[in-house]
């Protein structure tokens, strides 16, 4: 327990530091695979769920083994390959930028570019959107994706090392490409999405829970309870409910998307998103990744102060 704190806090920094690669990162060329395979498996668009089920496999299935044979490695050879493979796999600092790459253009007046910025995080239409809408789709991208491209991440390399870790991963950027519920890929992605959803159900609640600590707990857990039942997506609906209460926040609501106009259930309570609630989000988010690693510390602590054969 110990060794995976370790690597944690050293994929957390290497992010902090570095960032993702700007060129050559792995999910780059991870994702001219899926394209490729889903062209194969799907050519025509009609393809069935057994279909992209035994794609999914294809894809899952070497990158577990390469994460189990990582594992096995001495350990001088296989931590760093841990931490940097883990850091490869988050997207904390990418997510800051996103967020601020919006932020500022917002708190400066300049309502086009905010557009331009958050229509590279949502896939609303985002042309029409007033700076109320632009911080609203802001919040709710950095609460779900930092969910995903973080928390999650971290969960399953805490609790099934390396191959939960990549297979983590590889199922979250296939449910990013095929999850969609269109003719091409309603039936095709199923699996991916589905498989995607099973496994973001505990880190997504786990997500919410540390949102709660570290913000307005009492109302953070009363609009998870009421309000994330009504949201469409099982795991968004708790992180962006319990994030959104935690901030004393507003979010969801209707939006333009392209497909058109969406009613969605109200998040959270209290004032609309402001440009000034995305640096909250933000530092709500690194609250609760200091919540995680100081919760994994203590773990650490027990286990090594546990005698030998009790667990």
């Amino acid at each position: 327990m110990a060794f995976t704190l370790i690597i944690c806090i050293a994929a957390l920094l290497l992010d902090r530091l570095w960032g993702e690669p700007r060129r050559w990162h792995p999910l780059v060329g991870l994702g001219y695979v899926i394209t490729r395979l889903e062209r194969h498996f799907n050519g025509t668009g009609k393809g069935r769920a057994r279909d992209g089920g035994l794609a999914v496999v294809l894809l899952v299935l070497p990158f577990v083994v390469l994460g189990a044979v990582v594992s096995f490695l001495p350990v001088v050879f296989s931590a760093p390959l841990a931490a940097i493979l883990l850091w490869l796999c988050i997207g904390w600092r990418s997510l800051t930028e996103h967020g601020m790459a919006v932020y500022r253009p917002l708190v400066e007046g300049n309502l086009t570019e905010a557009r331009t910025r958050v229509g590279m995080m949502v896939s609303r239409d985002t042309r029409e959107l007033d700076a109320t809408d632009v911080a609203t789709a802001t919040s709710e991208s950095l609460l779900e994706n930092g969910a995903d491209a973080i928390f999650a991440s971290l969960f399953w390399f805490i609790v099934a090392g390396l191959p939960g870790l990549l297979l983590h991963r590889v199922v979250n950027t296939l449910d990013a490409m095929w999850g969609y519920r269109t003719a091409r890929f309603n039936r095709f992605g199923r699996v991916a999405a589905v498989l995607d959803d099973v496994l973001n159900w505990i880190p997504a609640r786990l997500v919410a829970l540390g949102y709660a600590l570290t913000g307005h707990t009492g109302l953070a857990l009363r609009c998870w309870r009421t309000q994330a039942p009504a949201w469409d997506s099982p795991n968004a609906g708790p992180v962006m409910a319990a994030g959104a209460g935690a901030l004393a926040l507003q979010l969801g609501g209707g939006a333009p998307y392209h497909d058109g106009w969406r009613e969605r259930p109200v998040l959270g309570t209290g004032a609309p998103a402001s440009a000034e609630a995305i640096p909250e989000v933000l530092k709500l988010i690194g609250r609760n990744l200091v919540l995680w690693m100081a919760v994994l510390a203590v773990l650490a602590m027990l286990v090594e102060s546990t005698p030998a054969g009790i667990f």
